[in-house]
């Protein structure tokens, strides 16, 4: 059985607005672990992308706090297609030079990143010893309801939002 990428991609793509802080972007990465994060700009569109690489030569150059996501991303989104053998995923990561590769979704004119697959997918995926697709990972993973991620983040906005109390709690 030959895997495709759609069987350990991982549906959802981190991003940020182009006036995102590079600072909280960092902050985010490291936090959640990430390859990288997808610019969107204001209408939806995928406009560039930011790697652990791009975020190096960022802090190598200096002055990288004061710095926005637009500055730094790279123009061109690293994509494949879902269709395609893993194997071959990995051989096109390899020319492309990157350790992320998005998946795209065209809807209402809006070409947005759907979803991604990273070195460590296939790393992973070579792990895995009885070469089924892991359950966290691909189009057959199990995820919470649109309803459901919608109020979780609601509430985290919430909460951050909340202005504290004269004792800071």
């Amino acid at each position: 059985m030959v895997l495709m990428v759609r069987d350990i991609m991982t549906v959802g793509v981190p991003t940020c607005p182009p006036d995102t802080l590079i600072i909280e972007l960092i902050e985010v990465m490291v936090e959640k672990s990430l390859e990288g994060m997808v610019v969107q700009n204001f209408d939806g569109h995928a406009i560039g992308y930011i790697s652990r690489a791009v975020l190096i030569k960022a802090y190598a150059a200096g002055n990288f706090e004061e710095m926005k996501a637009e500055e730094i991303m790279i123009n061109e989104l690293p994509q494949l297609p879902p269709d395609i053998p893993i194997t071959t995923a990995a051989q096109m990561m390899i020319d492309m030079n990157v350790r992320v590769v998005y998946m795209t979704h065209r809807a209402g004119g809006i070409e947005y990143p759907a979803a991604l697959v990273t070195y460590d997918h296939i790393i992973s995926h070579m792990a895995n010893k009885d070469g089924a697709p892991p359950k966290t990972v691909g189009i057959q993973a199990e995820r919470k309801s649109p309803i459901d991620l919608f109020i979780e983040r609601r509430d985290a906005a919430i909460l951050k939002n909340r202005p504290k109390n004269k004792q800071g709690e």
